[in-house]
């Protein structure tokens, strides 16, 4: 029996692993050595960052993370927003279900405060140095007791992100 639950886990964990090609649209074009992930983003996710932006902000998240300036999770990201507290807010489009994370961009919106759709749930959870995946970050300067101290290492990287976030925010229409 306890055979049996291994090799459950072991297939699930293979089946995790594998990992499908991308299709370009011409079955010829389709590279066989070269497969990746295909990410399922939900339709809600906009702005969503490109891969450039992405790289940035999760090297923000990291800086941050070291200087504890983070807060992670649902929960903590909504709990800061109606306190005021401003920042950048971080949501992973691959979450489901989407209904957990919904009403961010609305709160968002209301505080003034930019927020930007990552690719994965996984890239911001390790960013964010966490061992789980996270749906949502919200990256604050200076922390709680607004240390700008630690915070020299990332605020030009900060600033910088959240300048380029600000502009998508602004720019995004929806249908």
């Amino acid at each position: 029996m306890a055979k049996d639950k291994k090799s459950k886990k072991s297939d699930k964990a293979e089946k995790a692993e594998k990992v499908a090609p991308v299709s370009t649209g011409n079955e010829s074009d389709m590279e066989v050595d070269s497969p990746r992930k295909v990410i399922d983003i939900s339709p809600i996710a906009r702005p969503l960052a490109e891969d450039k932006l992405t790289k940035k902000l999760l090297k923000t998240v990291k800086k941050a993370a070291k200087a504890k300036h983070v807060k992670r999770g649902v929960k903590e990201v909504v709990k800061g927003l109606r306190k005021g507290e401003k920042g950048l807010v971080l949501i992973a489009g691959d979450i489901s279900p989407i209904d957990v994370i919904t009403h961010v961009p609305v709160l968002c919106e209301d505080n003034d405060v930019p927020y930007v759709f990552l690719p994965s749930k996984e890239e911001l959870g390790t960013a964010g140095s966490t061992k789980r995946p996270t749906s949502c970050m919200m990256v604050v300067l200076g922390g709680k007791k607004k240390d700008m101290d630690s915070a020299k290492e990332y605020k030009e990287l900060y600033e910088e992100c959240y300048a380029k976030v600000k502009k998508m925010d602004e720019a995004v229409t929806y249908d």
